[in-house]
């Protein structure tokens, strides 16, 4: 049974996140966040040329220098780069000014672009404070950059000394290894701290750093397909000097949807029970295709971790008491009773599907009436956090619920007045 709920939680999560992810557009929020990452890299390679050419001065004096020179033009095939016109060749100083300050720019363009990926994903009320949206970007960016692409040049230095057999190869594959680790490491505390952090309502340390894992490995996957079906000699013949660019842009798009794929299931994660108890609560089914019926079809799973059984005669509810939980009555019959004139009037029953002491958190009152169980019950209760997240996330039950308190505040006063 507990692997069945295992599997049914995992089964909501994962149609949850596809359905916000389809209704939110992210693939478009992808393909922008992607261009502002090109603009971003297109100075960031001046920069880099700068570095190279510094490089080959220190070179021409330094043994490890050309060492590491020549391991980057051969790992990473600069020369061809540099003669496709992706890299400058040369560059002038007032051109790397120029690619700096262009750099910061549109590295805040992109962390705008994921803010807003990220407003749409976590649609939580409030605002960023406006010196922490605008500085963000130029510090955290230019690190991200620095350390991914220190680990890059780190392990296409060791692979050409494999290569060339300058180092031993249980040392080459250790030192491989260790960067490769470093990297990965590097990817994922970039992911986790992304996810973590920018949602306005933090979720779970815990929850945001296992989406990253699953999130990092994906981009080692879809990098690792890209690498083995496409080559820029490729992309170069289709589109000429622009090939390298084209190919950055699809690998980048392709990046950015799986990143903020990773983002909609950890906030499904936080909405998969509330989603599943909309649909047990909607018992007409309004708005659910088949699909959706067959996912959330089963309700052991919530049974399990918010279900009470309650034995005929039991009370429920006592009137006068302060409680803010609500009751969804899965299976049945309840009486309602209230005191009146010194005796306990019956105000009706209720029947399985129905919910009952919501109106205490919603006038934030002691209980208005007394329930009692007239058959055995079986129950779900509702914290009132959870009541909440329910009616903001669904309309129509939002709707169910104010139509059904007040058809009850009706019945009431009619029976008092009698």
């Amino acid at each position: 049974m507990q692997l069945r709920n295992r599997l049914d939680w995992l089964l909501q999560v994962v149609y949850t996140t596809a359905r916000l992810y389809a209704r939110n557009g992210l693939a478009n929020h992808a393909a922008a966040t992607s261009f502002y990452f090109l603009l971003s890299a297109t100075p960031l390679l001046l920069l880099l040329t700068y570095a190279a050419q510094w490089l080959t001065t220190l070179a021409e004096g330094s043994i490890p220098a050309a060492i590491l020179l020549a391991a980057l033009y051969e790992q990473y095939h600069l020369d061809r780069l540099a003669a496709m016109g992706f890299i400058p060749s040369q560059a002038l100083l007032g051109a790397g000014g120029i690619g700096l300050v262009t750099l910061l720019l549109f590295s805040r363009k992109l962390v705008h672009a994921i803010e807003q990926a990220f407003n749409v994903i976590f649609p939580e009320e409030g605002k960023r404070r406006l010196i922490v949206s605008w500085a963000l970007p130029f510090v955290v960016l230019p690190i991200a950059f620095a350390l991914v692409v220190l680990a890059v040049v780190v392990q296409g230095a060791i692979q050409f000394l494999v290569q060339a057999e300058l180092l031993g190869a249980t040392r080459g594959l250790l030192l491989k290894l260790l960067n490769l680790l470093l990297l990965f490491g590097t990817v994922w505390l970039l992911v986790a701290i992304a996810y973590w952090r920018l949602p306005l309502r933090h979720p779970r340390l815990r929850q945001a750093a296992a989406l990253a894992l699953l999130t990092t490995l994906a981009l080692y996957l879809l990098f690792a397909l890209f690498e083995y079906f496409f080559r820029i000699e490729q992309y170069r013949s289709v589109y000429g000097a622009l090939g390298g660019v084209v190919l950055t842009l699809v690998a980048a798009y392709a990046a950015f949807l799986a990143f903020y794929l990773g983002a909609q299931c950890l906030y499904a994660l936080s909405k998969v029970d509330v989603a599943a108890l909309e649909r047990l609560m909607l018992a007409s089914g309004e708005g659910a295709g088949r699909l959706e019926r067959l996912v959330f079809g089963r309700a052991r799973r919530l049974l399990d971790k918010y279900g009470r059984v309650h034995p005929p005669g039991a009370t429920l509810i006592r009137e006068g008491e302060r409680g803010e939980e609500a009751y969804f009555l899965y299976s049945g019959r309840v009486g309602l009773y209230k005191q009146a004139n010194g005796q306990q009037v019956r105000l009706g029953e209720l029947g399985e599907g129905q919910l009952f002491g919501e109106m205490a958190y919603l006038l934030g009152e002691a209980r208005t009436a007394t329930v009692v169980a007239e058959t055995e019950v079986v129950v779900l209760v509702l914290p009132p956090a959870l009541l909440e997240e329910l009616m903001r996330h669904s309309a129509p039950l939002a709707r169910q619920i104010i139509t059904t308190l007040a058809e009850r505040l009706m019945r009431m006063n009619a029976v008092l007045r009698a």
